[in-house]
């Protein structure tokens, strides 16, 4: 089991985890076949995944430290708010599912969050959108804070 008492720094340099450019947070691919890609992906307290979206399907999982809360904006304007961790009983879920062409951001709600995620197919920069801020306001004008907490200027 992953020692809490770590630091985000520590669990960098234990899993070799560098910092992820546009999105944020540290990452180490892990996994890579013809078929289906696997990371390690780091949220801290100072860093967040930014708003992006994915031309397929990226299966998160929960591995330790803090819950992470993702924010998930689908093509229809639908908004999710799940939250990755272990505790079941407050609806936490140590896996989320999302689906190809929904903007997502995450960030973690403590020191940090470990987290993994799996795509297949593979995952290549091409299927990587970085979210424009003004874009999504347009979109979604009623969470505008949450916006503005997920992307970057």
């Amino acid at each position: 089991m992953l020692d809490k008492e770590k630091t985000a720094e520590e669990i960098s340099d234990i899993l070799d985890l560098e910092p992820l450019p546009l999105e944020g947070g540290m990452w180490t691919q892990t996994f890579k076949d013809k078929n289906s890609t696997g990371i390690y992906y780091l949220l801290s307290k100072n860093n967040f995944s930014a708003m992006h979206k994915l031309e397929a399907t990226e299966i998160y999982h929960y591995y330790a430290g803090a819950p992470a809360q993702m924010l998930l904006l689908d093509s229809v304007g639908k908004i999710e708010e799940p939250v990755l961790g272990a505790d079941l009983d407050s609806g936490h879920r140590p896996q989320i599912i999302v689906e190809s062409g929904v903007w997502q951001g995450s960030r973690t709600t403590g020191e940090w969050t470990l987290l993994g995620t799996t795509m297949a197919p593979p995952y290549s920069q091409e299927m990587f959108q970085l979210a424009d801020r003004e874009e999504l306001l347009k979109g979604w004008p009623d969470i505008e804070q949450k916006i503005y907490e997920l992307t970057r200027s």
